[in-house]
C-alpha cells in the first residue's frame, strides 16, 4: 500500500469515527435495491450518512486495501454540507475529512 491509499484509509477511518460520535451510523444494512441505486449519492433510496456508510466508505477502502488506482475526481465534501445543513447538525469534522479525501484524490 503506497502513501496515498494509507492516507485514504486513515481518512476513511476519520469519517466513519465522526459518523458514529455524530450518530449518524446506521446498525441496520439498507436493502439491496436501495444499495443498486444508480443515482449520484444514491438520493433516490438512501440518506446521505448511508450512503456513506454502504456504499462510499466500503469501496473505497476495497481502493486502499488493493492498492488499486484511485478514482481520478472526487467531490463528497459539498454534498455533506448540504446534508448537515438540511439536517441541522453539525458537521465541521465529517466536512474537513470529506474535503480532505477529496483533495487527496483530486489533486493526486
Amino acid at each position: 500500500m503506497d502513501s496515498l491509499q494509507q492516507q485514504l484509509s486513515g481518512l476513511l477511518v476519520a469519517v466513519e469515527q465522526e459518523l458514529r460520535a455524530m450518530q449518524l451510523w446506521d446498525q441496520h444494512r439498507p436493502s439491496d435495491e436501495a444499495l443498486a441505486s444508480t443515482q449520484p449519492f444514491a438520493i433516490d433510496k438512501l440518506s446521505f450518512n448511508q450512503w456513506l456508510q454502504f456504499i462510499f466508505l466500503p469501496r473505497m477502502a476495497g481502493i486502499a486495501e488493493a492498492a488499486s488506482a484511485l478514482p481520478e475526481n472526487c467531490s463528497v465534501a459539498p454534498m455533506a454540507e448540504e446534508f448537515c445543513k438540511a439536517e441541522q447538525v453539525d458537521g465541521v469534522s465529517l466536512i474537513r475529512h470529506l474535503a480532505a479525501i477529496d483533495a487527496l484524490i483530486s489533486d493526486q
